[in-house]
This record gives C-alpha cells, structure tokens and sequence, in this order.
C-alpha cells in the first residue's frame, strides 16, 4: 500500500493510509476518519516520518508484523508482534482498531492500534492503570498540530487514591476530573448536568485494572488532547459535515490544577482576582499574593488543638458549598456525614472531609491542593479548624461536633405577601421582560395550563425560547408550589430534568422561567400515535436516568410525587425531562420513607400505600414510573382506560395477557412488531414489577435501569398489581374525580379528592 491507497473498515467509518499533517512535507502511516480524512485518531510512525511520498509503501513482512518502508526498502516502523514467521491478515474494524491476526485455526489477534494509543480516544478503546504494578496506558499529545511527535502532555487514569482522569505537563500534574463516583467525575461540573452523555465511565476488573470503558455506538464521538494539553470531547454534525467541540479541559484558569496553591481556593466567577486563601487560613507569601502569583498558596493562622498537645476533638469544620474536592482524597466506605465527621475528627492528621452518596467519605491529610467553587453543583467539603477560628464570625456555615448547620445560598425567604420573595442565586428576570417576551402572555402562545396556572412560550430579545410558567394571582395553594420548585430544582442539575432558568417576583406576580421544550409534553406526543417503539424505549430509559439522579445521585435525595405524562417534557432530539417539582420532598441522608396527611399527587399513578395511607418513599416514585412504563408501550392513559369485556384497568389488563404469555398484544398496534417482541413484552414485564402492590416487592430505579440495560438479564415474576379492577371508590375509598382525572391536586384527604 502506498501514498493515496487506503484500506476501510466495513462500514466505511474508519480508514487507514498514509497522510501528511496539514501542510507538512513528512508523511505517516495513520487511521483516520472516513468522512473527515484530516481527523486522524492514530499514528505508526509518529516519531519517524518519511520524507519522500514517492518511495513510503505498507506492506506484511515474511515474518508476519505489518511494516512501513522507506525508499532504501529500510524499516521504518513495525509492529514488532513476531520473532519467527507467521502468515498473518491486517484488518481495520469500525471502531478504529487496527488488528494483526494470525490465519491459523484460532485466528487470535497478536498485535492491535488500541495497545499503543496516539492523542486520541475513540469508543470501545481502553486507558488502563493497573495499581498492583504501576502500568499505565496513556494519551499523548503531538508536538504541534503538523508534528505527531510525542508532545509535552500525557493523559490517563490515575487510580492510585480514588481513580480519577488526569492529565500530566512533563509529568507534573496540569488537570485532573476529580473522583470517580461511579457514574460520573465529581469534579467535572459538566457531568452532574449531563454524565458527558455516557461517554465515558471507568471500570476495574480482577487483575486490577482500571480503564475507560464506552460502548461502539457513539463511534463519531472522540476525546482528543491537544498539543497545548487541553482534552476535547467532539462530536460529528452531519448536517454541518464537521466536528463541534462540547466540552474541554482545562477550560479556563482556574482548572489548571493547583493555581491557587495549598490550602488555596478557586473561584473563576472572581476574575481577575481568582484565588483566595481557605477559611482559617491566609497568604504564605503575601507580597506575590497581591501581585497575583499565587502559587505558594496558604498557611495556616490558628493551629489546631491537636498541634498544641490536645486530642483534637474541640477542633471544628467549615462547610464550603458547591466545591471541586481537593486531590489525593483517601476512601472510606461509610455513607453517613456524621461518621465521616467522627473519623476525620478522631484523626489527628485528618484536615478535612466530604462525602458523597457512591463514593462514601473521602478523607485528607496532607496539603489540601486543587480546590475550585463551581456554581449550584458539586460536593460539600469541610475544612477542620481551630474553635477560635469559629468564634470569628456568625457564619452558619460552622460544624461543630454533633451538630450540623447550613448557609444555603438558594434558600428562600418569605415574608408577608406585600414583601419581596427572595429567590437566592436564581437569575432573576423582569415582569416586563417576560411581558414582552410572551407578547403580554397572549393566548397563541400558552403551551397549557396546570393547577399551579398557565404556561407560556416565550422569546427573549436576543433570540432565546424559553417556557414561562406564571403563579396565578386566584391560586393561594400555587405559592406553596412556587416556593418549593424554586428550593428543589435550583439545587438539580441533570439532562433528563428540566433546566430552572430564572425567577420573577414583582408585586402579585410570582413566575418561573424554563428551557423551552419543542416537543412539549409526553401526553400529547404518546397519545396521538407520533412516536415509535425506538423514541419510547429511549423515554422510558431517560425518565429512568432522571429518577435515578432524583433518588440516589444528586447531593439531595428528591421524591417526586407527580410523575405522569404531563410532566415529561421532550427536547427537539425528543429526549424526556422530569418537570413539575411543585410536590417534590427533599429526604434526609438516613431517611427512607415519609408519612403525611395532606396527600398530593395524580389519580392513577400514586402508590396504594400513599394513596391509602399517605406513605411515600422512593418506592412510591417507582410506582408510578412503573405506570408510564405501561402506558408508553400502550399508548393509554391508565386513568382513561378499562377493558369493558375483562373489567380490567389497564394494569390488570397488562398483567393478564403478560401472564397468559401474550403480552405482544397489550402492545399500541402502531408499533407492535414481531421483531421487537421481545423487547417489549420484556419492559411490560419491568412495569408490572414495578406496580406491585407491596413498596418492598418493587425493584429500586436502580435495579430498573439495570433491567432494562439488559446488565440484569432474568426476571423475577411480578405479582398481580392491587389495581387490576377498575379503580374506583370501592376500590380505595376515593370518589371518582370526573372531568378532573389528568391534574394533580394540592390537597387530598383520605377520603376526598380535590382539583386543585
């Protein structure tokens, strides 16, 4: 193979050929992108070119390795794979990798481009560090955007504490992600939004490997480093025939790792001036500090009562909100603030702590380096003091031994009607604003009305859609609602919940402004037949993705209340968003189910437990996902349902045909397909799991989305859900509700359900 010949993987994604860098002279054996020939994900010879494109060819040598030559028939590269001969086949696979496999009966691969990773990551390739040997598999940058020498930065795991993405500058630290929690790198704050879209997510295995794992379906998606040290995660627009950068890293000062020095704290919103020292805590060399050198970082005003010959235990610990954690974290599997309190405090070398629900606490002993404030995500990281550091200030921020306090800056304060609502950090917009923007709040632009009042489309001067949803003056349970919306959703941030964009509150008026949802609402688009089973599968996945977050990954732990159709909103690639968090309760680290007398919520998909009881708990969620569940596949609303041949509600009706093992046809006709039989029938099965009648009987979110990953395969049998009849007063006690069946209501009693 020589100069213009190339060989391409079977579905045209991926190519490999000899190209030259930009307007370079030298020339490399490299595998690049078919539809973007210039994106070159690997290169053979990075450290020799040829010089002359006439005379370079590729070829398999006798002894079986795949090798470049130069015009003198020289060796410039190999694959090194085989001593002895070998007779030996080169293959490009759609995922990049280049494979030599050898033609004998295994046909095993012996050497792949994967083992010896360039600048670029691509999905279904691997950058492992093992802990029990050191070895690490590294990213390296090229020198320049035209020499793919090695360059000056390496990127990795680097597994040795609590694993974590780093990138090296010479071998010094330059970036790294913070924690790996599990699901996401708590010190990216672009993953508490949107988990980078499940791009990347680490594993380890019995040998003690940690490394990236992605799955091959987001093969037009990469993360490359660049020659200036910056990761770049791309993806490809068709549309465009190009590649878009949507996140990098570093990616602004403050994320070069440690520039505020030890014990120094970041904070970009503060530019110019982006370090300050830790509470407790002041300049070690004040002089540079002023002239804005802050690479020395702090030292410490008080010392703690364990450097003056006590135990330590009058020490305290200042919270600080919102932080990227400091390196070199220590682990400790227990879950409770309180314990991780105890264990740093009975430590004499322990400086600080935090806590996060996967990874348990996380301990530090030495210099706290690499801190940065992020804005409404992140984790709570406390700093141990000197009491006398405490008595400094009223700051509620101050945890002492047993007690907890909270300066919350998204609190909200009410006072009388006639003052002002004031909404914390929310960006605040102008009645007039908002006026202008929904054209007075006319009524070609209302999207739909709720128990809390209408909502609006609306346009911002500068182009911008957004949803605005207005307090109605006559609603005196809506301002209930209000406030708790504001104190919950200003604290979330997720893809598949609905972004709180700002707040107004002028005199009467009290509004919310969202992301505008081009889709509108999952009631409209399931019930009128537009969406395939390919839209809704994805749906019920995202709805999922959502509720997981609410119960178990965001730093609060969120019970909806009110999930059904109406409150699924789908973006313009119809991806859901979990909205309406009006009824939302907000549970503490320990507890794990409430109780209540003022049962709020949607006839048809609240749990019997609290509907009968007022039990609610994150089994109650469940419940009710368990209904959409159903409904997506069936394309009724379980409230406007009943089979008049079976009196059967359409649970009872699902459970039925699922178990007399013709669950294909509970399916919508519009999308019933044999071919995706199994499939379907499998996710009616979750449902029901779902909808059994004891909270304990049901699955948690996250053992659901574990089902419907296919990661749990087999299937414990659901039991008869409680309401397989017709639900009616009979049945729970409740009148029917008429004409009020689809509205979540503000107050219910045992007995009386009212519209609200």
């Amino acid at each position: 193979m020589k100069y213009g010949d190339s060989i391409v993987s079977d579905g045209n994604v991926f190519k490999l050929g000899l190209f030259r860098p930009g307007n370079s002279s030298n020339l490399y054996l490299g595998v690049f992108y078919a539809l973007s020939e210039e994106t070159v994900v690997w290169v053979a010879n990075r450290d020799r070119p040829l010089n002359d494109s006439s005379s370079g060819a590729v070829t398999i040598s006798r002894d079986g390795n795949l090798v470049l030559i130069n015009a003198r028939n020289e060796t410039v590269w190999s694959t090194n794979a085989t001593a002895s001969p070998m007779n030996t086949t080169l293959q490009i696979l759609d995922t990049g990798n280049l494979l030599l496999r050898n033609n004998n009966a295994t046909g095993n691969t012996i050497w792949e481009s994967f083992s010896q990773p360039t600048n670029v990551y691509v999905p279904t390739m691997n950058i492992t560090h093992n802990i029990r040997t050191g070895n690490k598999m590294l990213m390296s940058s090229w020198r320049n955007e035209t020499d793919p020498q090695v360059g000056r930065f390496t990127s990795g795991i680097d597994a040795l504490y609590i694993p974590q993405s780093v990138t090296w500058k010479d071998g010094r630290r330059y970036w790294r992600s913070g924690p790996w929690n599990g699901l996401y790198f708590i010190g990216i704050k672009e993953m508490f939004y949107s988990y980078m879209d499940g791009f990347i997510y680490l594993k380890n295995d019995s040998a003690d490997n940690f490394y990236f794992m992605t799955p091959e379906k987001t093969s037009l998606i990469h993360l490359m480093l660049n020659s200036s040290g910056t990761l770049m995660r791309k993806e490809w627009d068709d549309l465009n025939k190009s590649w878009n950068a949507v996140w990098s890293a570093p990616a602004h000062e403050c994320d070069v790792y440690g520039v505020c020095g030890p014990f120094g704290s970041c904070n970009i919103r503060s530019s110019p001036n982006i370090c300050s020292c830790l509470r407790g805590f002041e300049p070690t060399d004040n002089y540079e500090w002023q002239r804005g050198n802050w690479s020395a970082g702090c030292k410490r005003i008080t010392r703690l009562q364990c450097d003056t010959g006590g135990k330590g235990d009058d020490d305290q610990f200042f919270k600080m909100q919102f932080m990227k954690v400091p390196d070199f974290a220590r682990q400790f599997s227990t879950r409770k603030e309180d314990e991780c309190r105890t264990i740093c405090l009975a430590n004499c070398s322990c400086l600080a702590y935090a806590r996060d629900s996967n990874i348990g606490c996380m301990l530090w002993s030495d210099s706290l380096i690499d801190i940065q404030t992020f804005e409404s995500v992140g984790v709570d990281l406390f700093i141990r003091l000197a009491a006398s550091e405490m008595d400094k200030t009223n700051d509620k921020s101050i945890v002492g031994v047993g007690q907890t306090f909270s300066s919350d800056s998204t609190a909200i304060v009410l006072k009388d009607e006639s003052e002002k609502v004031n909404i914390g950090e929310l960006p605040q917009f102008t009645f007039e604003m908002l006026a202008n923007a929904t054209h007075q709040f006319h009524e070609n632009n209302l999207l739909g009305r709720g128990g809390f009042g209408p909502v609006y489309k609306g346009i911002l001067a500068n182009g911008k859609e957004i949803a605005v949803k207005r307090l109605s003056a006559d609603s005196g349970q809506g301002m209930q609602e209000f406030m708790n919306e504001v104190i919950v959703i200003s604290k979330l941030q997720h893809r598949n919940l609905v972004k709180l964009m700002g707040g107004c509150v002028e005199k009467e008026e009290k509004i919310l402004i969202y992301e505008y949802m081009p889709h509108k609402s999952l009631d409209l688009c399931l019930f009128e037949k537009v969406l395939d089973w390919m839209k809704r599968f994805s749906i019920i996945e995202g709805i999922g993705r959502g509720l997981l977050y609410l119960h178990r990954e965001s730093r609060l732990r969120i019970i909806h209340r009110d999930l059904k159709p109406s409150n699924i909103l789908l973006d313009e690639d119809w991806s859901p968003k979990i909205s309406d968090f009006g009824m939302a309760r907000i549970f503490g680290g320990n507890q794990d189910h409430g109780n209540t007398a003022r049962v709020v919520g949607t006839y048809g998909y609240m749990a019997p437990e609290y509907a009968m009881e007022g039990r609610f708990s994150e089994k109650s969620d469940v419940y009710s996902f368990g209904v959409l569940m159903l409904e997506i596949v069936k394309g009724n609303k379980n409230t406007r349902y009943y089979n008049h041949e079976l009196s059967l509600s359409l649970l009872g009706f699902a459970w039925k045909l699922w178990s007399d093992d013709n669950g294909i046809s509970f399916v919508d006709e519009s999308i019933a397909n044999t071919n995706l039989e199994e499939e379907i029938v499998r996710c009616i099965q979750i449902g029901l799991l779902c909808v059994q009648e004891i909270p304990n009987d049901r699955p948690c979110i996250q053992t659901v989305m574990s089902m419907l990953s296919r990661e749990i395969v087999d299937l414990p049998a659901p039991l008869q859900p409680i309401f397989s009849d017709k639900w009616n007063g009979f049945t729970t006690g409740f009148t029917h509700p008429g004409n009020q069946v689809g509205y979540s209501i503000n107050e219910l009693t045992l007995t009386i359900l009212d519209g609200r």
